[in-house]
């Protein structure tokens, strides 16, 4: 057995003690020490340091061999060796690619408790392992950019995207043949990257995917790390991750493209702590059963306003907003009829809907019962004046609220802010009149991207009149 240590030389700018240190344990043949040499480098230049001992170590990595019996023992030997004496071991090369007779994995089966198993020639997955246990001191592909990357928003909000694809097979929707099946990222990547945005002055963090609240789905809800801490790659934690990051760094994290499956209603309490917003973006879409079954969606509107009922009387203060379709192919007066009775009752907040448009490719192309472009449009236009006077009346209700806003423009003349139940771009605005004391008319003026407190006076079409606290 031979164990490689290097001198500890610190990434520049770094600390040295505060950078991870990684155990490396390289056994085999001298192309099993070309792909220890590739791991080790790929690390030194991430900033990690090297320890010659378990003791020092922050974790430890195993490059095994499998080749003939001596050397499977002798691997396993070293890695039993490392879990005794500093518990965070990876284990890696040919012997990782070893199954016994009844077709486990022979390294997993004698020692299950070591964090992850790969074959030989796997430095960027060994990389992802070791990312997941101990992030990264610097990276030196991006440390030359701002910290959070480069954005296309204002500074003070960023969008998250936890995932790619979908699993979803709406007959109006094309988005999986484009970009395929979802694939959620890993947590300790999602929480990396978020965390790297709260600390560069983003104030609020926009999570987003095709089907945000499947998130984890696709690998099954595998437990993951994230500085040392096991998670479970699931939507539920994930929000309590980012809830507990957002409460250290005086964020807002705010929800889109929610699904609405029960596991959701894990969420509430999260959301009544106010870190993570009490926002929920629903896209519904219908509320007919078999508008909804012709759509390839779930459920119909009674389950949703039961759901949409446990929501506020879990979180009274929700705000609940989603996006529908008018005059889908063989949608009936009487099934239009019933969507518009369910937008009264659901009571939701902010609505959006669109005339049902052919999308090539899609497979709603094929039903039956096309209706006429003028009569979608009307459909459209019937939609939106009711789902508007149920909006106008929810924001009268907010008249005299006392709310925190984070702020998006300011000037002279006022600013324009948002509080929880306003997402950029899509919702309305708290339009922030100008205070009569200079020195807070000064205070405003110089608050874009901060939080202040906003007492609403009155209500503007969609938008929300305010004064400042």
């Amino acid at each position: 057995m031979s164990e490689i240590s290097t001198p500890p030389v610190a990434a520049q700018g770094l600390d040295p003690a505060a950078a991870p240190r990684v155990g490396f344990v390289s056994l085999g043949c001298p192309k099993a020490l070309v792909d220890s040499e590739r791991i080790v480098s790929r690390l030194r230049a991430e900033g990690y340091e090297t320890s010659s001992s378990y003791a020092g170590a922050d974790l430890v990595i195993v490059n095994t061999c499998g080749f003939i019996d001596e050397a499977v023992q002798e691997s396993l030997d070293a890695i039993g060796e490392a879990l005794h004496d500093n518990g965070r071991v990876l284990v890696t090369g040919c012997l990782g690619a070893r199954r016994d007779e009844q077709g486990d994995n022979l390294v997993r089966k004698v020692h299950p408790k070591v964090l992850a198993v790969t074959g030989p020639q796997a430095t960027d997955e060994v990389l992802q392992h070791v990312h997941s246990v101990l992030p990264k001191p610097h990276d030196p592909f991006v440390d030359l950019l701002p910290p959070g990357g480069l954005k296309l928003t204002p500074r003070h909000y960023a969008y998250l995207k936890i995932a790619e694809g979908c699993n979803q097979s709406c007959s109006f929707c094309i988005i999986p043949s484009m970009r395929g099946k979802l694939v959620s990222r890993p947590i300790g990547d999602v929480l990396d990257e978020a965390q790297a945005l709260l600390r560069a002055g983003v104030r609020e963090l926009l999570v987003v995917s095709q089907d945000t609240a499947a998130y984890g789905s696709d690998l099954k809800y595998r437990t993951g790390f994230w500085q040392g801490r096991p998670l479970r790659t699931r939507f539920a934690e994930l929000v309590q991750a980012l809830a507990e990051l957002a409460e250290q760094h005086d964020a807002w994290v705010r929800l889109h493209y929610i699904y609405p499956y029960p596991h959701v209603d894990e969420v509430l309490p999260v959301m009544a702590k106010g870190r993570v917003l009490p926002y929920l973006d629903v896209p519904l879409q219908h509320a007919h059963p078999d508008v909804l079954r012709r759509m390839r969606r779930p459920a119909g509107g009674e389950r949703a306003l039961e759901r949409i009922a446990r929501w506020r009387e879990a979180c009274p203060d929700i705000a609940i907003r989603s996006t529908f379709i008018a005059g889908f192919p063989g949608e009936t007066e009487d099934e239009f009829e019933n969507l518009l009775d369910f937008v009264r009752r659901a009571q939701i907040d902010r609505v959006g809907c669109f005339a049902y448009s052919p999308v090539q490719g899609a497979a709603a192309n094929d039903l039956p019962g096309a209706l006429p472009d003028e009569l979608r449009q009307q459909r459209q236009a019937r939609f939106m004046e009711v789902a508007e006077q149920v909006s106008v009346a929810r924001l009268h209700r907010r008249v005299g609220q006392d709310l925190r806003v984070l702020v998006d423009t300011a000037g002279r003349d006022g600013a324009v802010a948002r509080s929880y139940a306003e997402a950029p771009e899509i919702d309305g605005k708290v339009l922030i009149k100008a205070p009569a004391k200079p020195s807070a008319r000064m205070r405003l003026a110089r608050g874009a991207g901060k939080f202040v407190r906003a007492r609403v006076v009155a209500t503007q079409g969609h938008d929300l009149l305010a004064e400042l606290l």
